[in-house]
């Protein structure tokens, strides 16, 4: 994400997940459609809590408690391409695809990390030139709601 920090350009936000945030306003995006079930909220940012992580942190701008884990599938060795619908992409103003940022939420249960999934089904998609950004239900596919992270069956 950008990195132009200063003092006109952030702004500070106490998350209860994470504490006080000192965020860069070009890394805000504004969710056009909202994302399921949580309709009144429209501002999220990405906070990146450990970077050695390979998750990630959705953090809503306008609801301090609400914080979704999110990963890139990429990070796990997953092959995942669809293509944007078109009616999508024109809602999101997207132009190129270098511009296209697109991460999965993530369920991560406390008693069984290794039982982590992610929504493959609904990607979180932003156009980073905008920052408009959606949730997009994928039609016609095999992606799945649940897809385990990890092979527990070993």
């Amino acid at each position: 994400m950008v990195n132009n920090m200063t003092e006109e350009n952030t702004v500070t936000i106490k998350s209860v997940k994470f504490g006080e945030l000192i965020v860069d306003k070009s890394n805000i995006f504004d969710f056009i459609l909202p994302i399921i079930g949580f309709n009144d909220l429209k501002k999220y940012t990405i906070v990146d809590y450990k970077p050695d992580s390979p998750f990630k942190w959705l953090q809503s701008m306008e609801d301090m408690e609400l914080a979704f884990p999110v990963t890139l599938c990429s990070f796990f060795g997953i092959d995942y391409k669809f293509d944007i619908p078109d009616e999508e992409a024109e809602k999101l103003g997207i132009e190129n695809a270098d511009d296209v940022f697109v991460c999965n939420i993530a369920n991560i249960p406390s008693s069984n990390p290794q039982g982590a999934t992610i929504n493959m089904l609904a990607p979180i998609v932003v156009n980073l030139q905008n920052k408009k950004a959606m949730q997009i239900i994928l039609k016609n596919t095999d992606f799945q709601v649940r897809y385990k992270l990890f092979d527990t069956e070993k």
